[in-house]
């Protein structure tokens, strides 16, 4: 594993981690918390400028970055104008990636932010191709996402 697809793997495990901190009941101490944002926020800022060598790599980065900088509390001032760059990225490597998981997952965080019906109904039309068959774990949690974006909104947007 080269340094940056290394680097792409601890940010999304740490904004993983964040996102779903607490979701299975387990206490959530406020220095665990702290330290975990202040991270994943300085993991997302130095990988903010890195670009991948591949529509795969490109794709993950742009996927951590997106689910960095949505779990976080931080912002140095340009945390719009970041996330806004990462999605314009988004937008250069979809027509190049697989139908995928990647690609589902890719496709619901730029919903998330931006709530595209088109990004919604692209990933939905990749999910739809899963079915009959058991998911995997991820597979399944990017359903529930998506699913709970597109029928409570409120929660990801400004109201």
């Amino acid at each position: 594993m080269n340094p940056l697809e290394s680097n792409i793997s601890a940010l999304y495990a740490s904004a993983h981690e964040l996102l779903y901190l607490g979701m299975d009941e387990s206490p959530i101490y406020s220095d665990h918390f702290t330290r975990l944002n202040r991270d994943v926020f300085h993991q997302a800022n130095a990988l903010y400028a890195q670009r991948g060598s591949t529509s795969e790599e490109e794709a993950s980065l742009c996927l951590a970055l997106l689910m960095g900088y949505n779990a976080t509390l931080y912002n140095d001032g340009d945390k719009q104008e970041r996330i806004q760059h990462v999605l314009d990225r988004c937008w250069e490597v979809f027509d190049k990636l697989p139908g995928s998981l990647l690609k589902v997952q890719l496709l619901t965080y730029c919903y998330g932010e931006v709530f595209d019906e088109d990004l919604a109904r692209e990933a939905r039309e990749i999910i739809h191709g899963w079915s009959g068959r058991d998911l995997t774990p991820d597979e399944a949690e990017i359903v529930e996402l998506l699913k709970g974006m597109e029928e409570n909104p409120y929660p990801w947007s400004e109201v």
